[in-house]
């Protein structure tokens, strides 16, 4: 495609496309050479967004029933692991009428329920779905081809991309996802990490959970696992986007959340910030200071607590001045009470507070309570 491009954070980045647009494409440049018997060395498609995509036609195998071929998978500046896949579709005619849509190897299987298809499909969502199908039958019409097509996309490889992604935690085994709803890659979307942390939550209801474990990233996942001794594999990891994931948690109707985090990123939170991304500010020993203060820190402390680089920092003043365990007992209670506000009382919230120098700092009373119908779930 004619190379596009977005503004973010003041930097010009390239705009690249889906697993879905590569699936499609290649579905509809096999379903043409293989109806009209003539090479395809190019391909055009029209995405959902709008944007059409000119792309080359790679690894092109045809035989009298069957055609295969390729499309790279190129995610501009974003950085996807699947970026430079090759995405087949292998495409054959059916006496079964209409488009019939599979998964070979390198994309995976749905495992467990709550995902966007249903267990036992390939991990094909639907918008990629719907543009195969769409492609296809525009190949028929322009053929005159009355007769059904069967269409299987692999992913050479895709079953050792898998790993780096979030399939192994949602239950798809077996490879890669073909996945986009837009059909192009704005790279280091935010809305496609709060879409994965929305799935992730989605299929937790679908499988029963009441009560949810959110943490925003790996110092979590450590910490669960070391000090609270249950499996990192319950957390949902939210990574900055704190507020969004307990919207999606009250969207969906959980009775209960409990947010594990290091002091570091949860104190913002505690000033009201639930996208707590250093772009978006860096208040943390503003908030410290304000709730030491409240416990009595004095002005030197105050000044000195100012200066601070870290938190961790921060703590040894607290430890200095006698106001440790008052001072972050009040600040997790101020947490949780944002995160109350914040689901509008919908469903019980509860808080633990970490460092990695000082390890638990604090819990709110419910916290225990919140674990163990985590554990039930």
């Amino acid at each position: 495609m004619m190379e596009r491009y977005m503004e973010k954070d003041g930097k010009r980045l390239r705009l690249g496309y889906t697993t879905g647009s590569c699936a499609a494409a290649a579905a509809k440049a096999a379903a043409w050479m293989l109806l009209t018997g003539q090479r395809k060395e190019r391909i055009q498609i029209q995405t959902p967004k709008g944007i059409p995509l000119d792309l080359p036609v790679l690894d092109i195998c045809m035989e009298p029933d069957r055609v295969s071929c390729a499309i790279e998978k190129d995610g501009g500046d974003d950085p996807d692991v699947t970026k430079g896949m090759h995405i087949t579709a292998e495409v054959s005619r059916t006496e079964e009428s209409g488009i019939h849509i599979d998964g070979g190897p390198g994309v995976g299987r749905v495992t467990k329920p709550g995902l966007d298809q249903p267990v036992g499909n390939a991990a094909i969502n639907s918008v990629p779905r719907q543009m195969i199908r769409e492609n296809l039958e525009e190949v028929c019409r322009i053929t005159d081809y009355p007769g059904g097509l069967a269409v299987a996309i692999s992913a050479p490889g895709g079953e050792e991309i898998a790993k780096k992604t979030f399939n192994p935690r949602l239950g798809i085994e077996g490879g890669i996802s073909i996945l986009g709803t837009t059909g192009i890659v704005e790279p280091m979307s935010e809305q496609a990490l709060v879409d994965t942390i929305r799935v992730e939550l989605r299929q937790r209801k679908c499988n029963g959970a009441q009560y949810v474990l959110l943490a925003p990233g790996n110092y979590g996942s450590d910490f669960i696992k070391e000090s609270l001794l249950l499996d990192p594999a319950r957390a949902v990891l939210v990574s900055n986007y704190i507020g969004d994931a307990l919207d999606i948690c009250r969207e969906l109707g959980f009775r209960g959340i409990l947010l594990v985090g290091h002091i570091g990123k949860l104190v913002k939170v505690a000033g009201g910030m639930f996208n707590t991304h250093s772009k978006f500010g860096d208040c943390r020993m503003d908030i410290l200071t304000a709730q030491a203060a409240c416990c009595g820190l004095t002005p030197a402390g105050a000044r000195e607590m100012l200066g601070c680089v870290t938190c961790d920092d921060g703590l040894r003043i607290l430890q200095a001045q006698g106001i440790y365990e008052q001072t972050l007992e009040q600040l997790t209670e101020r947490i949780r009470r944002l995160l109350d506000i914040r689901v509008g009382g919908e469903l019980e919230t509860g808080v633990i507070l970490f460092s990695k120098v000082y390890g638990l700092l604090g819990k709110t009373p419910n916290a225990d309570g919140l674990i163990e119908h985590i554990m039930e779930g």
